[in-house]
């Protein structure tokens, strides 16, 4: 096949292109030509442009890199396409367990790790399945038929319910992480600019103190760099009050968690990783599963067949959630930077250079998935990458996928159908596969 010119690559990185549809296509055409193709960052209206970077477009090769962590570094550049703004900004992210490599991410993670381990998810399945059947009982509220945005009045609330619990988190306060999290992944839409779904009135005195330090948009209705430190000052602020109020009433929730290794004498955890820690979990925790729900709707809505042999077959959840999250692939990509000159699929790669992994190419590699573009929630084996492969493999995988299958388990048992009312919207980013909207017509099962 005729290699595509850097023009035509410029699909992998404007984010306006992922607003309107996924270029499965081209994607192909990428794997086809090779495992790692060189990518020009030009200068778009949308996007700033850079130095350039490898994308990797296979399963076997974006798994190899992420189990090499030592060669591909989350750490020296960060985990996102877009460069820090400035040394300061790459500094600080790089205190968040997201942009580090072993020994550093290894030491946070064993802090965590026995709040996600499978037996802890096991205690928490009760909390998870009354989330659920309360969700619906609101969207219903005893009708047998409505109308409902699945996005708004479904899929946000699960993860920001399970985040609460898990951090100790006031409920009533958790609408904050749904504005943060629009904050950071939707830094590229402009609707998420300066939007908040939190009513201030119904938050608790934490809340109202934080967003006093809420930064403000300027005249081009732009906030700060999400990424930078005075980007998120109202985020920040709230962990601190939140942590305030843990070490008077502690617990066993992540937060008491985190606070232990920060008071204990020799303090294993500084408080700029600790600030990090709670960015991390009140975004990326929220918002990856809060589009994977929606994804695994459309994908229903998509497949109706699916949908009714769930009904008929519940034991077919675990497989079908797997399937919605490799089918829909919510975080389509990861950056590394490589620290020393490597090969990587027979091509050579430079110290410094910037390597794209490709999670929703690799999820779709015919050399590993038969007919990827088939929704089957009967694939076995599935081995997506959705998240993640090796020492960064998502921490909060095992929480997610029981909030997927409680969620979708509920929806199964509670409605006979839904259909859609009106075209989807889409979030504008080359990161996040993000639904915006999802407007429905339900009906409830007699």
């Amino acid at each position: 096949m005729t290699a595509m010119d850097q023009s035509q690559l410029e699909f992998i990185y404007d984010p306006l292109v992922y607003e309107q549809a996924i270029p499965f296509e081209s994607l192909a055409a990428l794997r086809a030509q090779g495992p790692v193709v060189w990518v020009e960052e030009h200068q778009l209206p949308q996007w700033p442009g850079g130095k350039g970077f490898w994308f990797v477009t296979r399963h076997a090769e974006v798994q190899q890199a992420l189990k090499s962590a030592k060669i591909f570094s989350s750490q020296v550049g960060g985990t996102q396409l877009r460069d820090p703004a400035t040394p300061d900004d790459l500094a600080y992210v790089q205190q968040m367990m997201l942009n580090m490599d072993p020994p550093d991410h290894t030491r946070l993670r064993r802090m965590l790790i026995n709040a996600f381990t499978s037996r802890a998810i096991r205690q928490l399945e009760d909390r998870i399945r009354q989330h659920a059947a309360d969700i619906v009982d609101r969207v219903t509220a005893g009708a047998q038929s409505g109308e409902c945005d699945f996005v708004k009045d479904i899929a946000a609330d699960m993860p920001l319910l399970c985040l609460a619990d898990i951090f100790g988190l006031p409920s009533e306060d958790r609408y904050l992480m749904f504005d943060w999290a629009n904050r950071v992944i939707g830094y590229q839409d402009p609707e998420y600019a300066g939007s908040s779904r939190f009513d201030v009135a119904r938050g608790t005195p934490m809340a109202r103190e934080a967003l006093k330090l809420r930064p403000v948009a300027d005249a081009n209705g732009k906030l700060p760099d999400p990424r930078s430190r005075h980007g998120m000052d109202d985020l920040y602020r709230y962990a601190h009050l939140l942590a305030e109020y843990k070490r008077e009433h502690p617990g066993d929730d992540v937060m008491s968690i985190l606070l232990a290794q920060i008071d204990e004498e020799g303090g294993k955890l500084t408080i700029a990783e600790f600030e990090n820690m709670f960015w991390l979990f009140a975004v990326a925790g929220n918002e990856t599963l809060r589009n994977a729900i929606p994804g695994g709707m459309l994908a229903l809505l998509q497949h109706p067949a699916a949908w009714r042999e769930l009904q008929e077959t519940p034991d077919l959840m675990p497989g079908a959630v797997e399937e919605m999250l490799r089918w829909w692939t919510p975080v389509m990509n990861f950056r590394r930077t490589a620290a020393e000159d490597t090969t990587l699929g027979g091509v050579a790669i430079g110290a410094g250079d910037k390597v794209l992994l490709s999670f929703l190419s690799a999820n779709h590699d015919e050399r590993v998935f038969s007919a990827p573009s088939v929704f089957d929630i009967r694939r076995d084996p599935n081995p997506h990458l959705s998240f993640g492969h090796g020492p960064h493999f998502c921490i909060g995988g095992q929480l997610a996928v029981a909030q997927m299958r409680a969620l979708f388990t509920e929806l199964g048992r509670r409605f006979d159908r839904f259909e859609l009312t009106g075209t989807p919207t889409f979030l504008r980013s080359n990161f996040q596969r993000g639904v915006k909207t999802l407007p429905v017509r339900w009906q409830a099962r007699q």
